[in-house]
Order: structure tokens, then C-alpha cells, then sequence
């Protein structure tokens, strides 16, 4: 049985940020799941992925975009014990104790924090924007400007407290074979830091693509893809 592919988006994106790499999936045979993210909290997000997880039968490959790698990481170990391999592309690989926030500062460069709009939530906190005019530039500077002004018209927010929240002790990483895909020109999360990420999580491969932004798996769908099947495959 080949692996389901589950596929983990991250913070001001959604589902449809992984178009580009359903078609090469499924043609080569994986169920692909584009899961929800709920954006709330790491702990809380990844328990509901671990709840679908165990629903799914046979091996299970997970790939996080962002946030959506600190979810990943934080997989529970009874679900974990059904991942073969895990996929970040410009994603989180949080150590224990490690927040979102502590990782993107693992090397300079990161410019989020000062194109992020907050909005107060009544149960603490607040959720957090990208400003529309700062968009592009910020997160999806690869893309087409009119592509990049609806994804920050549909973009879906994260709340403060999960950006600073601490990792787990047990990173799925540390148990579990991983690949790394990232851009050159990663502003929220520096290259340098996506680097030090791979580098300690003894990534089985680790792809830096020139020019290329955040959101590198929709301006290089192909190569995402790719990436992903190896992982699926095994492929050192």
C-alpha cells in the first residue's frame, strides 16, 4: 500500500496552497488529505491531526508548510508510530522547548514581526494578520502580485500564543526520517535558520531553491512534489 500523503498548511495560508503538488500525487498512486489547520495553538492543532492520523490506514506521509511543521513535529507517538517520513517545506522543525518564534530567530533576517496586524480575541490573546499591502512582499514576493493580493484576502490567521508556544519534548524528527525544502529569500523564516533546522534533524535530503519565497511550495510546485515522493519512496 503506498503511503496517504497528509498534507499540513501553515499560518495566513490555507488548504488550496497545496494545489500545485495534487495532481503529481495522486497520478503516482497516494490519497492525498489537505488538512485544516486550525491554527489555535500547537498542542491543540496537533491532536487534532493525530486524531485524523489514526483514522488512516496503512503508512502515512506528513508534510508542513510553516506552522504547519510545528504541528507536524508534534505529532502524538501513538500516531507517529504510523509516519515513515515527514516533509517540511519552509516548515518548522522545532526542538523541544522551542517555539515558532525562538526558531525563526535561530539566524537573522526574519521581518514578520512588523508586518503582523493583531486582532484581540475575548479569550486572551490575539489572532494575528499579515497586513494586505505588506503581503507580498512579506510572504509571497516569487508570485504574481494579483495572485498574492487574494491569498492575503483569504489568508487565515494564527494566534499569538501559537507562535510563542513551546514544542513538545518528543519531535517527530528525532524518531522519523525528514526532508527539508525551503526558499533563498525566506522572510519570515530565514534560510539560515531553515538550515540549522535540517542540519539537526539529519535531513535524508535538503533542497534550497535560489529566488525563492515562503510560499515555495506554490511558486515551485514541481519541485515540492518531487521532495515529497522521495520521501514517500524512501529515497535517501
Amino acid at each position: 500500500m503506498k503511503p496517504t500523503v497528509v498534507l499540513v498548511h501553515g499560518a495566513y495560508a490555507e488548504s488550496s496552497s497545496w494545489n500545485g503538488v495534487l495532481e503529481p500525487l495522486t497520478t503516482a498512486g497516494h490519497r492525498v488529505i489537505a488538512f485544516a489547520t486550525p491554527l489555535r495553538g500547537v498542542a491543540s492543532d496537533a491532536a487534532l491531526l493525530s486524531d485524523l492520523i489514526r483514522t488512516l490506514d496503512g503508512p502515512v506521509v506528513l508534510v508542513g508548510h510553516s506552522y504547519g511543521g510545528a504541528v507536524l513535529t508534534n505529532t502524538s507517538d501513538a500516531a507517529a508510530g504510523r509516519v515513515i517520513a515527514a516533509v517540511y517545506v519552509a516548515g518548522f522543525a522545532l526542538d523541544a522547548g522551542e517555539s515558532c518564534a525562538d526558531a525563526s530567530a535561530l539566524a537573522p533576517g526574519s521581518t514578520l514581526a512588523e508586518t503582523l496586524v493583531p486582532v484581540p480575541l475575548a479569550a486572551g490573546g490575539s489572532d494575528t494578520y499579515i497586513a494586505p499591502e505588506k503581503y507580498h512582499h512579506q510572504f509571497a514576493a516569487d508570485l504574481p502580485v494579483e495572485q498574492a493580493r487574494w491569498m492575503a484576502v483569504t489568508q487565515r490567521p494564527v494566534t499569538d500564543l501559537a507562535l510563542a508556544e513551546p514544542s513538545g519534548e518528543r519531535p517527530l524528527w528525532q524518531s522519523v526520517p525528514s526532508w527539508f525544502l525551503f526558499g533563498e529569500l525566506d522572510h519570515n523564516i530565514p534560510a539560515g535558520a531553515h538550515r540549522i533546522m535540517a542540519a539537526r534533524a539529519k535531513a535524508r535530503d535538503t533542497v534550497e531553491i535560489s529566488g525563492a519565497s515562503h510560499v515555495v511550495g506554490i511558486s515551485h510546485p514541481a519541485e515540492t512534489a518531487r521532495i515529497i515522493l522521495e520521501a514517500a519512496a524512501g529515497d535517501a
